[in-house]
C-alpha cells in the first residue's frame, strides 16, 4: 500500500544542514495500523508530512497505492491528497464553523454536490458518535469531541490512508482510549490503512500491528508490536517499553534481597502461553520452589504477553532442568 524508498529530508539551517530524516525505507501494508514512535526531533513528523506531500523528500521516493506522491506534479498531487486523510494533535478545526460545517468543508473544496456532501457529513457524525452535537461550535466541545470532529473531517473524502499526527497527546488517558478504540473500529469497518506517530508506547500497544522506532532521523528498530515489546533490541526501544512495564527500581530491590537465597530469573510468556500453568508444572516435576517476586500481563492489539520475576530455590541440577523445561515450553528465561 505504502512504499517508502530510501527517503531523506535535509534542511538548510543557520548552523549548516539539518538531516531530519536519513535514508528510511518502509513498507506499510494495506489495511494495517502502523505506528512510528520516537521522541521530539526523531524525524517522525517530517516523515509523516512527506507521506501526504506537505514536505518534499530531498532524496528517495514515496509511493501510495501505486502513485508516486513525492514525484507528482502539483495539480495531480492535490487530487491524490484527497485519498489521504490527516488527523492533527491540536484538532485544526475552523472555530467559526459548527461540527457539521467543519466536516462539510473538505467536501466543499472537492466540489461535491450539496445534498451528497450533507448526507456524507451526517453519516460521519453518526460514525464518530456525535449525534446531537451537529450544530455545536468547537468552543462548546470537549477535547475528545473536537478530535472526533477531526476524525470525521479526515474521513470525508473516503480516503484510503489515514495519517495521525500525535492525535491523542493532548487528551486525558480515558479520552485517549476512546479515540484509539474509534480508530480501531474505523480500521476494521472501513479497511483504511492507518499510520500514526506518537511518543507514547501505550498508543502503540493499544492499536498498532507493527511499529517503527525512530531516533535521530533513522528507523532503528522495526517489527511486530508483540515482538518489539517482548524482545526490544535498541536502548531507545527499551526506554519506550519501560513506559508500559513500569519502573524497574522496585524490581531491582527485590532482586537484591532475593539473590542471597536462590537463583533469580525473568520469565517472559507470549500469547497462549500466558494462560498455561508452566510454573506449577515446573515445581511439581523438578522438586523446586518458585517464589514470584513481581509480574505483569500486557495486552496488545496482536495478543498478550507476560513477565514474571521469580526466585528459584532448590538443587542446582533441578533448577537447570526446570529452566530447560520452561524454555521447551517457549518461555523465555533470562538470568537477572
Amino acid at each position: 500500500m505504502i512504499e517508502i524508498q530510501q527517503i531523506s529530508k535535509t534542511y538548510n539551517g543557520k548552523n549548516g544542514q539539518v538531516h531530519a530524516v536519513k535514508n528510511v525505507s518502509l513498507t506499510i501494508r494495506k489495511g494495517e495500523i502502523f505506528g512510528m514512535i520516537g521522541y521530539s526531533g526523531a524525524g517522525k513528523s517530517t516523515l509523516l508530512r512527506m507521506l501526504n506531500g506537505l514536505e518534499t523528500p530531498t532524496d528517495g521516493e514515496i509511493v501510495i497505492d501505486g502513485v508516486s506522491i513525492s514525484k507528482s506534479k502539483a495539480s495531480h498531487l492535490r487530487k491524490e491528497r484527497q485519498k489521504i486523510g490527516m488527523i492533527f494533535q491540536h484538532f485544526n478545526l475552523l472555530w467559526s464553523r459548527t461540527v457539521l460545517e467543519n466536516i462539510l468543508f473538505p467536501l466543499e473544496i472537492a466540489g461535491v454536490p450539496k445534498k451528497q456532501r450533507v448526507d456524507r457529513a451526517k453519516e460521519l457524525v453518526r460514525l464518530v458518535g456525535l449525534e446531537g452535537r451537529e450544530n455545536a461550535y468547537p468552543s462548546e466541545l470537549s477535547g475528545g469531541q473536537k478530535q472526533r470532529v477531526g476524525i470525521a473531517r479526515a474521513l470525508a473524502n473516503e480516503p484510503k490512508v489515514l495519517l495521525c499526527d500525535e492525535a491523542t497527546s493532548a487528551l486525558d488517558p480515558e479520552t485517549t482510549d476512546s479515540i484509539l478504540s474509534l480508530l480501531t473500529d474505523i480500521n476494521r469497518g472501513l479497511g483504511i490503512t492507518i499510520v500514526l506517530i506518537t511518543h507514547e508506547m501505550h498508543v502503540i500497544q493499544k492499536i498498532c500491528q507493527r511499529v517503527a522506532v525512530m531516533e535521530n532521523g533513522e528507523v532503528v528498530e522495526l517489527g511486530a508490536v508483540l515482538d518489539v515489546f517482548t524482545n526490544p533490541q535498541q536502548d531507545i526501544t527499551k526506554k519506550f517499553v519501560k513506559q508500559i512495564k513500569g519502573s524497574e527500581e522496585f524490581v531491582t530491590e527485590l532482586t537484591r534481597d532475593a539473590s542471597s537465597n536462590g537463583n533469580t530469573k525473568k520469565l517472559t510468556f507470549t500469547q497462549s502461553h500466558v494462560q498455561q500453568p508452566h510454573i506449577s508444572e515446573a515445581v511439581k516435576l523438578f522438586n523446586i520452589e518458585i517464589n514470584i517476586l513481581n509480574g505483569k500481563i500486557v495486552q496488545t492489539s496482536e495478543g498478550s504477553y507476560g513477565t514474571l520475576l521469580v526466585q528459584m530455590i532448590g538443587k542446582t541440577e533441578n533448577i537447570e532442568n526446570a529452566v530447560s523445561y520452561l524454555q521447551s515450553q517457549q518461555v523465555e528465561v533470562e538470568v537477572v
